[in-house]
């Protein structure tokens, strides 16, 4: 069993090792998406970035490593925690930040980049 602490929520879930922080959020009431990314997003495959979490675990066993999706979607961040909710295993106690909304960025899709005037 692991417990993961939802931090902007003020929730913890007790859970079974090895299951998907995603489908744990999803079930027990957490928003991973802002906006329009509740709608639409690529549900859970690792393609569009919009599911974008912090996750800090005190022992680097309770999490499986970055996939290569998230290694591609993550490429232009130097943030270590940065993950992608729906390619993380829980497999130990951890600490979620949901919405980090200091990296969402235009290059991630998740803010629409500033129209340019053709004058």
């Amino acid at each position: 069993m692991a417990l993961v602490y939802f931090e902007r929520e003020g929730k913890t879930l007790n859970v079974n090792a090895g299951q998907n922080l995603r489908k744990l959020a999803q079930a027990n009431g957490v928003s991973l998406y802002r906006g329009i990314n509740k709608l639409i997003n690529c549900r859970g495959q690792g393609l569009c970035g919009t599911c974008l979490v912090e996750v800090y675990a005190k022992n680097p066993v309770d999490l499986n490593p970055r996939t290569g999706m998230e290694e591609q979607q993550l490429k232009d961040y130097t943030n270590p925690y940065l993950r992608l909710a729906c390619q993380v295993r829980v497999h130990g106690n951890i600490q979620v930040k949901t919405q980090p909304v200091e990296f969402m960025e235009p290059q991630m899709g998740l803010v629409a980049p500033p129209l340019v005037s053709g004058d």
